[in-house]
């Protein structure tokens, strides 16, 4: 092979013209050059070529499916095509945001409302019109006049803001609602808006201009996001391709953390998704030099280079039964100059399928490598980045040559949560309780439950009348002790034969027959009184679930924001301080 790479000669010079001296190779330090001999494995040395060329074919295929939700085993479903514009965990936990989606009754995305109806505004202003339509637009698209019942249930800083907006700005959710089903063809006004016929063209323009900026403002779904399993409070869903031998089914069955990657994903067999057609496999054929692999204290390659000692494997204190320390000291003083390595680049987003690697080394011969997972191999074990099997009661091997390469993003920009509930067990009420610390606002800012609470309940103190004078030493009995309003009771209830914790409520202290509901998005996913979460989901250490914003930037430059929801650890156990049939003196 003519490379430069795949002879060499050692030819020794002298400085002098006696050859005598050079000839004798003399060693003032043989126990030097023995141990170094014997730190580098040559004592146990083979007469093998060094690899100069890799030639890897390998088949890879794009994503082509995607199926949110829990799937069921042997489902035949015809999944969505795989949206590739977005990161993967965008399409998993985005949730409907816009505040035409929403109900109007409601007071709710008052801030948004308000930012959309300001954008319509510049955008109308730098149209050329001969009047102008702004106080128009406010009047006509003006925000809903809050009853008496909504007032009290907004707290202070969002009932300041809508008193302050709700007359200087139109309302953005009607304004999106009136044209947001707008075709190619020209716009018909209402008739009280009063535009003239010259100025529709303007305005019209306005509006084509503002709707894409709502739409696009953050990436949602076109209804509830069916990944998030209320139930088990964490993300399931499926993606799939072809590849030469048929179609290939991956399943994220617990998805928490914000993350995604290879090791989240399980090769499942018992589905499909209808992807059994798609073309998305090419072949792939790469050649290149080996590099040899390099890590940190690894001995030196040559054998007359002092090293610094800024690694000492001689101070390694290992014992007898200490294997994995010995192992790492072996494989980096005897083995760490073994191992290759070869750049491949791969789409993200594709799942890839090794045919073949052929290593030629110095003298010219050509060795096939085969996949570590093969029967037959040294190392049938080896499961570096393989995927395992969704089912656990079904006893099989992980896939040995599959490598998944997920459209998942590096970082993200997350905002503060907008709401947080903790999921606790209290053994001394013998319940599981939802605590709702933080709650998303009318006008989307966090809520703290706990301080309206406090702020809810010195206003009902400062209404009630005073109790009548009661004899000191008269026993008072009280059937129930007061349990905070943002403590939602988490009832066991057996469905089949499952137990389960169903969501209940509590009753208002003051006696009148009123329930006080949950009030954030986490513990309202799904309305009725159906939600019954898992027994397991609410351990002893308890849950923490979060909403907050997510923002991040796509391999296409693009930005791309939305809500999404973790899960992790809680705080431990909790008391709510529920009592029954207390006896006291004190009232």
């Amino acid at each position: 092979m003519a490379s430069i790479t795949s002879w060499m000669r050692l030819e020794p010079r002298s400085r002098d013209a006696e050859m005598r001296t050079t000839l004798q190779a003399r060693v003032y330090d043989p126990l030097w050059l023995l141990a170094r001999q014997w730190q580098l494995g040559e004592f146990q040395g083979e007469d093998n070529g060094s690899p100069v060329m890799a030639r890897w074919r390998a088949e890879s295929a794009q994503l082509t499916r995607y199926y949110a939700g829990a799937i069921k085993p042997n489902d035949q479903v015809t999944a969505p095509r795989y949206d590739s514009r977005l990161p993967l965990e965008t399409l998993v936990e985005r949730e409907t945001t816009n505040p035409a989606v929403e109900l109007m009754t409601q007071p709710q995305k008052l801030r948004l409302a308000v930012e959309a109806g300001q954008q319509f505004l510049r955008i109308l202003q730098q149209q050329s019109m001969s009047h102008d339509y702004r106080d128009t637009f406010i009047r006509h698209y003006a925000f809903p006049i809050l009853t008496t019942d909504q007032r009290a249930a907004l707290d202070s800083d969002s009932l300041g803001f809508y008193d302050v907006m709700e007359t200087r700005v139109p309302d953005g959710r009607q304004l999106y609602d009136a044209f947001r089903s707008i075709g190619a063809g020209a716009i018909k006004f209402p008739a009280e808006l009063q535009i003239a016929h010259n100025d529709e063209g303007a305005v019209e323009r306005a509006i084509r201009l503002w709707l894409p900026w709502l739409q696009t403002l953050f990436s949602e779904p076109d209804a509830d996001n069916p990944a998030w399993l209320t139930e088990r409070l964490e993300y399931a869903f499926s993606v799939g391709t072809r590849l030469s031998d048929g179609e290939q089914i991956l399943t994220a069955q617990e998805y928490t953390d914000g993350h995604l990657d290879w090791y989240a994903f399980d090769r499942n067999l018992e589905v499909t998704l209808g992807g059994a057609a798609d073309t998305a496999a090419t072949e792939i054929t790469r050649t290149i030099i080996p590099a040899p692999v390099s890590f940190r204290g690894m001995a030196a390659a040559r054998f007359w280079e002092f090293e610094d000692a800024q690694v000492d494997f001689g101070a390694v204190d290992a014992g007898p039964t200490d294997l994995a320390r010995m192992l790492l000291v072996e494989f980096a003083v005897s083995y760490g100059n073994d191992w290759f390595v070869i750049p491949i680049e791969l789409d993200v987003g594709s799942l890839c399928r090794t045919r073949s690697l052929v290593i030629t080394d110095t003298f010219g011969a050509r060795t096939l490598i085969r996949p570590s997972g093969e029967q037959g191999m040294p190392n049938p074990e080896w499961r570096m980045f393989q995927l395992s099997h969704w089912r656990t009661d079904v006893v099989l091997k992980p896939e040995p040559n599959l490598f998944f390469l997920p459209p998942s993003i590096i970082k993200s920009l997350e905002s503060r949560p907008l709401e947080e509930v903790l999921f606790l067990r209290d053994e001394m009420a013998n319940l599981a309780w939802g605590v709702e610390r933080l709650v998303e606002s009318a006008t989307e800012r966090p809520l703290n439950r706990y301080e309206a609470y406090l702020q809810e309940r010195q206003q009902r103190e400062a209404k009630k009348s005073p109790p009548p004078m009661i004899p000191p030493g008269t026993l008072r009995y009280q059937l129930e002790t007061e349990v905070p309003d943002y403590w939602i009771p988490l009832i066991p209830a057996r469905i089949g034969q499952e137990l389960r914790l169903r969501r209940g409520a509590v009753l208002t202290f003051d006696g009148k027959p009123e329930i006080v509901p949950a009030r954030g998005r986490i513990l309202m996913s799904k309305p009725g009184p159906d939600l019954a979460f898992y027994e397991e989901e609410v351990p002893r250490e308890g849950v923490r679930v979060v909403r907050s914003y997510q923002c991040t930037r796509w391999i296409d430059g693009s930005t791309h924001l939305w809500i999404g929801r973790r899960k992790g650890v809680g705080r431990g156990e909790g008391s709510s301080g529920l009592r029954f049939d207390v006896i006291g003196d004190e009232p």
